[in-house]
């Protein structure tokens, strides 16, 4: 079900990061008379930079506030008359993550509670939360503290009381072309001639930035409170992705960082005995959902999955080639890639 957002006051944590960005650009363009769009974000570089491309005296909507979601108080003051809340804000790095371990629990789980506060108390109507495939069996910190995040917003359905807000939860895979992601870093690295391969085995689900915008359009306008929504993705090998962006480049084996798979998975064994398969994407549903699962099921056509079921990267029935993998990332990451 679609959403419409003209009228509407929506809010973005982390809004100046990549989804941020090209979420924004999205409601800009597919909703010119939405009411206000505030992009709250700590960086104020990253502020000052995102303002001469989307100018607030020509967009009349945009709000950019400075703020961390560590910080309850201003999360209180900007989710005021606020009507949908997207929250992207995360600390990803995982060697960053392991060495400062802390930091990343302040701002991945202390934050997630903060965002649901300050929604329950401000009059929010729905919550979509980014996660990670990293928080499904995580064994690194920043899945972990992902995890307790998906946790924490599934389960702020339950002390809603009566307040007519709903959670949800989107996970999805490594992004083409987001910051810090493996194709910016080896298009940069193909002019010293080697390319670092953690593991020639490895794989990775992919999504481009545009696909993962739809998904939490879509979750925005279908939830009904405490699903984590799965995008039904292909995988690729990480030798592939060095292939096809340089493939006269040396690739150089250094071994698996602290924290990292050898492929990544997106719902476990466990998961599979609630998870229900809606068509274009799964649907992992709390055990004891606040609504009625008939309901759900007949609306949705939904379809369990088999007992047994899980979604893995390595196991994955539809694979990028290194032909496909060239021709998106000229589409969603470098418009003047070539060989």
């Amino acid at each position: 079900m679609s959403i419409d957002l003209n009228g509407k006051s929506v809010l973005i944590t982390g809004g100046t990061g990549s989804f941020g960005k090209a979420f924004t650009k999205t409601i800009l363009e597919r909703y010119p008379e939405v009411k206000r769009l505030v992009i709250l974000s700590r960086d104020e570089q990253k502020h000052f930079q995102m303002a001469m491309e989307y100018p607030a005296h020509q967009y009349k909507a945009i709000r950019y506030f400075v703020g961390d979601v560590r910080d309850r108080r201003r999360l209180f003051r900007a989710f005021e008359g606020i009507d949908y809340v997207i929250h992207a804000a995360a600390m990803k790095h995982v060697p960053i993550a392991e060495y400062n371990p802390m930091e990343c629990v302040k701002t991945n789980i202390l934050g997630a509670e903060n965002v649901i506060d300050a929604a329950l108390e401000s009059g929010v109507k729905k919550v979509v939360a980014l996660s990670t495939d990293k928080a499904a069996a995580p064994i690194n910190l920043y899945g972990a503290t992902k995890l307790a995040s998906d946790k924490l917003f599934v389960a702020a359905n339950n002390i809603r009381g009566k307040r007519d807000i709903d959670f949800s939860v989107v996970r999805y895979g490594n992004v083409m072309g987001s910051n810090g992601s493996v194709m910016p870093f080896f298009l940069n690295k193909r002019k010293e001639g080697v390319l670092p391969i953690t593991d020639e085995r490895m794989t990775r689900f992919n999504i481009s930035l545009e696909d993962g915008v739809e998904m939490v359009m879509s979750a925005l306008g279908s939830a009904w409170g405490g699903e984590i929504f799965v995008p039904k993705i292909p995988s690729y090998k990480i030798t592939d992705v060095a292939t096809a962006i340089a493939p006269e480049c040396k690739q150089e084996v250094i071994g698996i960082r602290p924290g990292e798979k050898l492929h990544e998975e997106m719902i476990t064994v466990s998961d599979s005995f609630n998870t229900w398969d809606l068509g274009k994407y799964y649907a992992i549903l709390p055990q004891h959902p606040n609504f009625d699962l008939d309901d759900f099921v007949k609306h949705f056509d939904a379809k369990k999955v088999p007992e047994g079921f899980s979604y893995n990267s390595g196991d994955n029935s539809e694979w990028e080639s290194i032909e496909s993998l060239r021709e998106q990332i000229k589409i969603h990451v470098d418009p003047t890639f070539t060989l």
